[in-house]
Parts: C-alpha cells; structure tokens; sequence
C-alpha cells in the first residue's frame, strides 16, 4: 500500500466511527445546551397548580416579583423579559422563549441553560415538571 492510501483509510474509519459515535447520543436541543432522551410527558395543570404552590412560591408568584421574577404569561415570554425585575446578566443575555421545551430544561438544571443565573432550585421528576409547566402554560392563557 501506498503512503497516501493509508492516510485515507485512516480519515475513513475515523469518518464512520464519528458517524457511528454521533448516531449513538441522545438528542441534543441547540436551543438550551441540554441532553435530553426523555420522552414528552403529559402534565395535568390541577397538579400543577398544588405543586407551584407547593414548591415555587417562596420564590415566584404569579403575579408580583418576589426573589424571582412573576410567573403569570411566562409561556411564551423572552428570558428576562419582565422590566421591573433584577436578572442575572446571563438570563438577559439568554435568547430563550419560555415554551414546554425550554422550560422543562430549565427546572431539570438552570445551571445548565443559562450558567451563572440566579436560580438554584430544580425539580428531578419529570412527571412534577410536566404538570408544573401544564399550569404555568395555562396561567399564560395558552
């Protein structure tokens, strides 16, 4: 064999082994830099409504700032869009519209979307998160 042809035959089977490794991965969403094999999940806005309560009100309300930003008409809002309160330079910055998508990501692991935001909170099960986000879409009129 020649000197050439080994070279090719090495960026071939480097070539089908990125393919091969790449098909392999979870999706990735571009949007929020998140990993994510999860298949959408059902959430019910009645649960929702026990677990915001439950869960986000030291923090959120839906309709006053607190130590986060107010929740009502989150769906669909640009990250950091709420004029009247204080977010973390990296959350204004975000070019993320709050949907199902991104805010699943987002209370699986802020830290992950948005590095250096002002939120430490997550919630870990995905069925929690679902109906969560079931409520704050309704509360959004969506």
């Amino acid at each position: 064999m020649k000197k050439g042809t080994d070279s090719r035959i090495l960026i071939f089977v480097a070539i089908v082994w990125t393919a091969a490794a790449i098909s392999s991965f979870p999706h990735i969403s571009r949007a929020e830099g998140a990993i994510s094999d999860e298949p959408p999940i059902s959430g019910n806005a009645e649960t929702g409504k026990l677990l915001f309560e439950k869960r986000c009100t030291g923090c959120h309300s839906l309709d006053k700032n607190k130590e986060g930003p107010r929740l009502r008409d989150v769906y669909g809002r640009k990250a950091g869009a709420v004029a009247d309160f204080s977010y973390s330079d990296e959350l204004k910055a975000a070019h993320i519209v709050w949907d199902e998508g991104s805010l699943n990501h987002w209370l699986t692991n802020p830290e992950v979307v948005v590095p250096n935001n002002d939120m430490a909170f997550h919630v870990s099960s995905p069925q929690e998160r679902a109906d969560i986000i079931q409520f704050l879409r309704q509360s959004s009129g969506k």
